[in-house]
């Protein structure tokens, strides 16, 4: 018998999250080759992130990126998770998934958000504020406008004409606009599992049919983490756990340190609440412990894909998890890392 998870599509979302002491570029050129594996591994997209001035992201310029990973790699969807529309104009994102669509026809997603900037500095620097995401609606419209007929006699060529899918990322509220826009959407249990699925019911049944979608399609975002016994799984999950403690008492992002360094860390009794509330919620384990959880969560939540977003400092367990989960929801054969 088949199980949901081996029913489903797995894809993969990236970050290029920086380790302590390593660069910026050394990390966006560890995500090409992330995508390349992932390809031989038998995913079906890679889709990187957008973070402005955060010292443990160095994805920052999404197509830039994706445009560097469909050049790198022959059959996989590349896309974004996601650019952030009110950081730009429609137009110029148009205009640049247009021209992804054109050099890689077929392969190319764009996933869509509604985050702004992290910080005043940042907006500053964007041109944009906080009330930017309030015209949301109509900064999506004028970009899906551009796909189909140009707006006000601007046309975004070469975007106009071509077909590139367009999803939405969002909370609870945001699944209403992807059900009313008729796109697809892409969730995580961010307000926790309950949460999710009352938005993606909601979303479903309020769906509605248009050119840019047909039907109903969820996209749920997880983190995953395999290894040989629970134990090493959740030593794995510490560097991110920690990362969001210190970026919500600091204010700022840091790179991954390794499970030694944030053990000889000290804690106030916040951050050490916070680090423990962000090791939670995450499915990690053996083969044996994974596969079940993963099955449990697509039967929850009818998820038609799986977004896999997993960080630690250990490049090669991070790299031997992902190998690992693919062979386990699919017969295809896999490299080794």
């Amino acid at each position: 018998m088949t199980s949901a998870s081996q029913a489903t599509r797995f894809s993969i979302l990236d970050r290029s999250r920086t380790r302590r002491g390593q660069s910026h570029p050394e990390a966006l050129r560890e995500t090409v080759e992330f995508a390349r594996l992932a390809e031989s591994w038998g995913y079906h997209r890679f889709w990187v992130s957008e973070h402005h001035s955060v010292p443990g992201v160095a994805g920052s310029a999404p197509t830039v990126l994706a445009a560097a990973i469909a050049a790198a790699t022959d059959h996989i969807r590349i896309g974004t998770g996601g650019v952030m529309l009110p950081n730009h104009q429609p137009l110029v994102v148009a205009e640049q998934f247009g021209t992804l669509e054109a050099l890689f026809p077929g392969r190319i997603d764009m996933g869509l958000g509604r985050s702004v900037g992290f910080t005043d500095g940042v907006r500053r620097a964007l041109g944009h504020g906080r009330d930017d995401a309030d015209d949301f609606d109509a900064q999506l419209t004028e970009l899906l406008d551009y796909f189909t007929r140009g707006r006000n006699g601007v046309h975004a060529w070469p975007a106009e004409g071509l077909r590139v899918p367009a999803y939405l990322l969002a909370t609870g509220s945001g699944a209403e606009r992807a059900a009313r826009f008729g796109l697809p959407l892409v969730i995580a249990a961010v307000s926790g599992e309950e949460a999710m699925v009352e938005a993606i019911t909601n979303y479903r049944n309020g769906f509605r049919v248009t050119e840019w979608g047909a039907a109903p399609y969820v996209i749920v975002s997880a983190s995953v983490v395999i290894a040989d016994t629970a134990e090493a799984a959740h030593r794995l999950l510490l560097p991110e756990a920690w990362s969001a403690a210190y970026s919500r008492t600091r204010g700022e992002f840091p790179p991954l340190l390794s499970p030694e360094d944030i053990e000889r860390e000290p804690m106030t009794d916040r951050q050490r609440r916070l680090f423990e509330e962000s090791l939670r919620g995450h499915i990690h384990g053996p083969e044996s412990i994974v596969l079940p959880a993963l099955d449990r969560l697509i039967a929850h939540t009818g998820a038609d894909e799986i977004l896999v977003h997993t960080s630690t400092y250990d490049r090669e367990a991070r790299m031997n998890s992902h190998r690992r989960l693919a062979e386990a929801v699919s017969a295809r054969p896999s490299v080794t890392v």
